[in-house]
C-alpha cells in the first residue's frame, strides 16, 4: 500500500521549472486502425462497384463506411495518449498527436491536487474526454493512476498519467508558493517562484509604521 501521507511533505528534490508526464494507450491504435478499414472499404466500393443501378443504395453504402470510418479514426488517434505539461502558472492538457483536446487551467484556479491510484474508464462511463455531473471532467486514456485536481469552483478535473505522483508533488508545491504566508502590520505577505519565502534569512520588506510615518 502505498503512504500517499509524503505527498503533504514538501519535495526533498529540486522541483523543475517544467513538469512534463504522458499516458498511453497502444490499444486505441487498433481501433484506429478499424477506422481507417472502413475509410479503405468505402473507397473501394465507390471505385470496383457498378453504379448503373441501385445508385442510392451504393451511395448510402460508400458514405456511410467513410464517415464511420473516419469518426473512428480521429476519434480514436485523439487519445492515443495524453501529455500533462506543470509549469509555475498553468496546467495544460494535450491529447493525441494534434494536441485536440487541449486544456490549460491556471494554478490560481487550482486549490489542491491528489493522487488516484485507479482511475478506469468504468468510473467515467468511457475512453476519452468525459464529463459527469457528479463527479466533473476527465481525460481517460487507459485503466491506472491519474491525477485529480480539486478547483476553485468546486468542480474537480481528472486526468490519467504515468508518475502521477511526482505530478502531486509538483503542483502542491507551486500552490505552496502561491499562497498567502505571512501578515504584518495588516498586509499580506506572499511570495511566488521567484520571491524568497519567509523564514529564509532575507529580511522582509521595510514597511512604515502608520502612528509615526516611519
Amino acid at each position: 500500500m502505498r503512504d500517499h501521507s509524503r505527498d503533504e511533505r514538501p519535495p526533498t528534490e529540486p522541483v523543475p521549472d517544467t513538469w512534463t508526464g504522458r499516458a498511453t494507450n497502444r490499444v486505441q491504435w487498433l481501433l484506429a486502425a478499424a477506422g481507417a478499414a472502413c475509410v479503405a472499404l468505402g473507397i473501394e466500393l465507390a471505385v470496383d462497384l457498378s453504379w448503373t443501378s441501385g445508385t442510392a443504395a451504393l451511395l448510402m453504402a460508400v458514405v456511410g463506411c467513410v464517415a464511420a470510418g473516419l469518426l473512428v479514426l480521429f476519434g480514436t488517434l485523439a487519445f492515443v495518449y495524453v501529455e500533462l505539461t506543470v509549469d509555475r502558472h498553468t496546467l495544460e492538457v494535450r491529447c493525441g498527436h494534434m494536441g485536440l483536446p487541449r486544456r490549460r487551467i491556471p494554478l490560481d484556479t487550482v486549490v489542491d491536487a491528489r493522487f488516484a491510484p485507479s482511475v478506469t474508464p468504468r468510473q467515467w462511463g468511457g475512453w476519452g474526454y468525459r464529463w459527469l455531473p457528479e463527479k466533473g471532467t476527465a481525460v481517460v486514456v487507459r485503466r491506472g493512476e491519474g491525477l485529480v485536481l480539486t478547483l476553485g469552483d468546486g468542480r474537480s478535473f481528472t486526468v490519467t498519467v504515468d508518475d502521477a505522483e511526482a505530478a502531486v508533488r509538483v503542483i502542491r508545491h507551486r500552490l505552496r508558493l502561491r499562497r498567502p504566508t505571512a501578515t504584518r502590520d495588516g498586509f499580506t505577505l506572499a511570495h511566488g517562484p521567484e520571491d524568497p519565502a519567509p523564514g529564509d534569512g532575507t529580511p522582509l520588506p521595510h514597511r512604515p509604521d502608520p502612528t509615526t510615518g516611519r
